[in-house]
This record gives C-alpha cells, structure tokens and sequence, in this order.
C-alpha cells in the first residue's frame, strides 16, 4: 500500500511538473512570438524567426551544446543563449519520456554570435554544479565516394550519383597524379543540407548498392576546418593542385613569376601539388586570379589560397588520402568528426622525439577509461570495422589507409646509419607492392631518428603525406 501511494505521488508529481512545464514554454512563445514543434525526436523553437526574410543562416552559425540537466527546456535555455545574440533556431533532443537528451542545437543569424556564444558559454554553469559544453557544430554535407572506377569522368559520377540520392549539389573529383586523364579512385559529393547527405550515405551503404557493377566505399568526408575571415586576410600563400609529377618546383616559380618578375620568395612541390610562397599578399592573390585554371606542362591547374595549419597540430591528414593545403607542416592526426559525435574534448598533444629533439607529433585521441565489470558482453571485431578517429599513431592510420584502398599492408624495412657522435640513427623504408598505377610504391623520408618507435612513426607520416 505505502508503495502505491508513493508511486501515485510521483505520478502526480510529473503531471504537476508537466503542467507547470507547458505553461512556462507557452509563456516563453507568447513572450518571444517563436513558434515550436516537436517531431522526430526533436523541438524546434522558430527556424525561422518571426518576420525573417530570405534563406535560413549559413554554415558556421550553429553551435552544439552538451551536458544539459535532462529536467531544463527552452523557458531557461533560450534566455541564456540569447546572451550571445540572435537565435534562428534552437533544436533540443528529447526522449519519449518527455526529458531531454541532454544536447541541443542553437542556431544564430551570424557566424560572429555563434562564435560569441562558443566563448561566453562553453564551461558555463547553468545550474549549481551543473556545467554546459558549447563547440561548434559541423554540419557536415559532403560524403566520402571510394572505389570509383578511374576512367569515371567528373560528369559521369555527378550524374550517376544524381539518379541514385537526392539532393546532390555538386561533385569534386581529383585527377590522378601520374595520368591525368583517370581520376584518383575517389569523390567527394556535396549534398545540400547535412539531412540530404545522411539520407544518401544511408542508401550508399555497401552491400545495399552497388555503381557501374562495384561495391562502393561510403563514409562522410572529413569536414574543412573553418579559418577566419581576419586570419585568412593575411595568408600570402598560394595552394596549386594538379600538377603533373614531372614539374619541378623552377617550373612553377618561373610560371607564377611570369606576370611580375621576382614576387615569389619560394616554392614547395610535394608530389602533385605544391605551396607557392610570396612576398607580399597583394602578389599572391593576383597570381592566382591569374594562374588559375592555367596550364603548367599539359596540366591544368588549380590555384586557391593556402588555409594556415593548426599550430597545435601542425599536418592534417584526412583518411581518404586528401591532405589539406596548409603550407610548411608536419603530419599530424586530429580526431574525425564523423557527422555524428560532436566532441566537447580536446585532444591532448603526444611529442614525439625526432633527431633527439621534441617534435609536434600526432594528436592523441582522448584517452578515457571506462569500468570493466564481470559479465560485461565483449563482441570480436576487425579493427578495419572502426572509425579513422579510433587510431592515434600515424602506422595504424597508415594501415587503415591502405586496407580502405584494398592494398595489401605496408612493409616496413629498417636501415641504420652511425652519426658523428657516435649514435645510433635508423630510418625505415616502406613498401606497399599494391599500388599499380604506375605512381611509386616504396617510401623513405629524409631524416634519421634515434628510437625504432619514432622512426616508424617518421615513415608511416612521410609515406601518407605522398600518396
């Protein structure tokens, strides 16, 4: 009986709460004149606001909150995020029980409010001992295509892609290094909103589709890091894709020289691209206004600004393959935002030592430790069934790599040399037999290390950075 009369207490508590919820977020609309929807798991507050006119904001205005008390709604949240400005829209996750998940969306009108909101808020104490995580949210449209035939034109692909998703906005396909007229065995499709690309990588699973009679890889591509409007001002850098494996870094210097002789300080070619170093700003945009799409040794180029690297991990790999243009790094491996986890965490730096010396080394993932309790089920997997953020050391993401390729596994050979003051140096060389399209298949960087560990990791970064 006593269990009873508590149970009929609590429900009746909910009911009071539940009421006394509706009137305050009925207060809150006639306040503010934001209409609300629930649906799919989620409540929207506007989007769009009363009276706004034109497209919703663009990328870069929404920011992820974490933490949030699962008994807190839109009565106490949206006063405080209207701190840092304007909101478009504000989507929290709800469950069916009528708590919330414990994260929400706050979209502003502009990407300056949104960034506000990142730094007045995150780590903000919304309740006694209760703290909130602000980050940015990346709303990521643009899917990862592998194992595309090479003889596939840009054209094909877009169009092929067009029958088969919805949504689809444009398709960036990169030549291959050695013959141009093949691509590289991979796409990038932009899609127009994150729900689009969700909704297509779901379709494109392999194993459910297959395009032109193979089985495709499907993953979502990792999304460009944002730099800002002020930093980007100052880059005199330029980023040149597409060059041909023959072209020698004079060659690009005396071409990008052309319209005005002794502006460029330097040239860096890797590969098939290269960064083209000038000395003043003004100089580099106008070579590229002028150099883009010109032909350097039967390539036609691509020319854009360079996009500074993180200092605090300096060389971004993304683990299709694609590096991005950022001038003067070293290789290192940040956290994949997937499309679905947004991290509140940041990664702590792993020095690595090179030469005797502290070297940036690769981001290692954060590392957190959960209870093993008895019982706990444990299911065996490959480790080729996870994600490219599971892996902190440039090897196995080298690994990785080529098992997403269908190569075989790099082949690690070690070689050692004495240096003057007696030390022990080694450096390995590594092989990977598959590739077969005529592009070199063995790799060896051009520094020495002192421990077998930093070496490795030395040849697995040198050996992504040039593929």
């Amino acid at each position: 009986m006593l269990e009873e009369n508590k149970a009929t207490a609590n429900g009746c508590g909910k009911i009071r709460r539940g009421i006394r919820n509706e009137a305050a977020l009925l207060a809150l609309m006639e306040k503010t004149g934001y209409s609300m929807i629930q649906e799919n798991g989620q409540r929207k507050f506007g989007g769009p606001p009363p009276g706004w006119e034109g497209p919703p904001p663009p990328r870069g205005c929404e920011v992820f909150v974490g933490k949030i008390p699962r008994d807190m709604y839109e009565d106490e949240l949206v006063p405080v995020f209207e701190r840092a400005g304007k909101i478009y829209e504000f989507r929290l996750m709800m469950e069916f029980s009528g708590e919330n998940r414990g994260y929400a969306f706050v979209m502003y009108t502009t990407k300056e409010e949104a960034q506000l909101a990142i730094k007045i808020l995150n780590n903000y104490e919304i309740r006694p001992g209760k703290f909130i995580g602000v980050c940015v949210s990346l709303d990521n449209c643009r899917l990862f295509i592998g194992a595309i035939p090479k003889e596939k034109k840009k054209e094909e692909i877009l169009n092929e892609m067009k029958k088969v998703t919805e949504g689809v906005v444009d398709v960036i396909v990169y030549p291959n290094a050695t013959d141009k007229t093949k691509n590289r065995g991979f796409a990038f499709v932009e899609y127009e909103s994150h729900r689009a690309a969700a909704m297509a990588r779901r379709r494109l699973i392999p194993g459910t589709l297959q395009l032109w009679g193979h089985t495709i890889q499907v993953d979502w591509a990792d999304p460009e890091k944002e730099v800002d409007e002020e930093t980007m001002q100052r880059v005199k850098v330029l980023y040149v894709r597409n060059l041909m494996i023959s072209t020698t870094e004079d060659t690009i210097k005396a071409e990008f020289s052309k319209f005005k002789p002794g502006v460029v300080e330097r040239v860096k070619k890797l590969r098939d691209y290269a960064f083209v170093h000038f000395f003043h700003r003004e100089d580099a945009v106008a070579a590229m206004s002028v150099m883009n799409g010109k032909c350097i040794d039967g390539a036609t180029i691509e020319v854009t600004l360079a996009k500074p690297v993180n200092r605090e991990s300096t060389w971004k790999h993304h683990f299709n393959g694609h590096i991005s243009p950022g001038p003067e790094n070293l290789l290192g491996f940040p956290n994949k935002e997937d499309g679905h986890q947004k991290s509140l965490g940041k990664p702590a730096s792993l020095p690595v030592h090179l030469n005797g010396q502290h070297s940036p080394g690769p981001a290692e993932a954060e590392r957190c430790t959960y209870p093993f309790f008895p019982g706990i089920k444990l299911t065996p997997i490959s480790m080729y069934s996870l994600k490219s953020s599971h892996f902190s050391s440039a090897a196995m993401h080298l690994d990785y790599f080529c098992n997403k390729n269908n190569w075989t596994p790099p082949e690690y050979y070690l070689y050692s040399t004495t240096s003057q003051d007696g030390k022990v140096l080694l450096v390995y060389k590594v092989l990977i037999p598959s590739i077969a399209d005529g592009s070199q298949n063995y790799f060896m960087p051009d520094k020495l290390c002192t421990t077998v560990e930093g070496a490795k990791e030395l040849a697995a970064q040198f050996t992504l950075l040039h593929l």
